[in-house]
Order: C-alpha cells, then structure tokens, then sequence
C-alpha cells in the first residue's frame, strides 16, 4: 500500500520551511543530509514537495536547524499521508475516527499489528526495488498508523488472520518470533480481538479474498477490499450486508482468541 506522494500546497510550504531554516543555518543539502540521517536526495525531494517527510525527518530537522517549533508546527499541517497508496488514503482517514474496524487477511499480517522488522521485511520484499529512504518513509507510514490502537476514545478492532501468514517466516526466525511476541501482547489489550484461521478449515468463507469493515461515527459500515494495484471502498448497503455476513462467517470459523493466543506460542516455541 505505498507509492510516490502526489505535490500538494502544504508539501511545498513545508518544503520551503526547511529550505529557509537550512540556509538560515549556512548549511549546504550535501552538510544538512547527514545530519538528519537521510540522503541528499531525499532532502532535495522533500525541500521541492515531492515526498513526505517522516517523523524521524521532522524530529531531526527540528533539532538540527534549531526550529524553534516552526518544523514541527509545518510538519502538522500537511495534507497527504505519508507512504500510503493514493487508493488506501480514504479509507486511512475513515479509519481514524470509525467506532469499530473488522479486517481478516490471508495476504500479510495487516499493518496495524505489525512491528517495525516485519514492516521493514515486506515493504523489501515487493517490488519495484527500493532504496532505503524510500523503505524507512513506508515503514514509518505503517507505524505511524499503528497509533489507531491507542487511539482516545478507543476503537474496537477485529482480526482475523491466517496461521500461513506466521508459518511463512517472513524476514527469518528472529522477526517472526518478535511479531509473535508482538501479536501477542496486542491481543491482550481491551480493544483488540485477535483470532488466527487454521491451516486446516475445509469450511472458509474467504476464499473471496482479504476484507475490511467499519463502523462510522454515525453507526453506517463500509467495506473495502484491495488487490495488486488498486482498492475498492463499498457504501452500498446490500453490498456491504454481504461482506458483513461474510466476516461474521469467518468468525465463527478461526480459533477462538484463546486457541489463537495457544497456537501463536506453540508456533513460538518450534521456531
């Protein structure tokens, strides 16, 4: 769910503000890169308002060039969410204030569970190739949009996921047993239900693919489902009934919390 941000008026402003300030501190784009930890390239990407800037940009450029806030306060203003694909950024923003989001995935481990390695490992994984400026911005979108979790007031989630999706192994042992470890530890927390559909399950109401549910401010659901290149954001009510009954099919067909919690250590404990 990544791809290059489009240029938009709060991009460039910002842009602009670090290009002031870095000047302002006699510091060439070659000197200030370095500084923050990014290339000379992303730099220049960022002061013409091609790219969005991540958190860690932001944090260091506030540092480095003595900001006063200024970067910090720009950085707060942009309009584009950083790292996240042009069809996923109206469901990102429905998600941040919806009451309840159901997601069942037999793809990846949904980004919002993720940790930083295992983000890191599949962003690599999925051409084109990246570079490491254009991995560490994705990732951090991802995490980023982790935060929904802690979200006040909260927001009740579901998942449901694959036992494939850990099986696989993506990014080796260490980083499975991290996410393991991670999975775990979210799936305890009051507003997360977590449930892991066996390998074995003849009876499966995916087969139709990966989905997602929310409930929005004024009690509708709408669905979404994603492939390759490209999303598709369902309001009507007919469909999205459909997609309820099918998401409530696969519940009553994965592991319980509790036999999920079990087969997740269980996995753990072989790696």
């Amino acid at each position: 769910m990544t791809d290059e941000p489009d240029c938009s008026d709060s991009l460039k402003a910002f842009g602009e503000v670090v290009k002031v300030l870095r000047r302002r501190a006699g510091l060439t784009q070659e000197e200030f890169a370095p500084q923050v930890q990014y290339s000379v390239t992303m730099v220049a990407s960022i002061e013409q308002g091609r790219r969005f800037p991540p958190p860690q940009f932001v944090d260091r450029a506030e540092g480095v060039l003595d900001g006063m806030g200024v970067v910090r306060a720009a950085a707060k203003h942009l309009s584009r969410r950083p790292g996240l694909a042009s069809w996923f950024r109206q469901w990102a923003q429905m998600e941040s204030d919806a009451l309840a989001l159901w997601t069942y995935e037999c793809r990846v481990v949904p980004g919002l569970l993720q940790t930083d390695a295992y983000a890191r490992a599949v962003t690599s994984s999925v051409p084109p190739v990246k570079d490491e400026d254009q991995v560490s911005e994705q990732v951090a979108a991802r995490m980023a949009r982790a935060s929904l979790l802690e979200r006040k007031p909260p927001i009740a989630t579901s998942f449901i996921i694959e036992q494939a999706l850990i099986d696989r192994g993506t990014g080796g042992p260490d980083v499975t047993k991290d996410l393991i470890n991670h999975l775990l530890e979210r799936s305890t927390r009051f507003n997360v239900e977590l449930q892991i559909m066996p390998l074995h399950q003849p009876d499966h109401s995916g087969f139709d693919g990966p989905l997602m549910m929310l409930e929005s401010p004024d009690n509708r659901w709408y669905a979404y489902a994603e492939g390759q290149r490209g999303g598709l954001l369902v309001a009507d009510p007919k469909e999205v009934s459909i997609m309820l009954q099918r998401y409530a099919k696969l519940r009553s067909q994965a592991l319980t919390p509790e036999d999920s919690r079990s087969l997740l250590r269980r996995i753990r404990g072989a790696l």
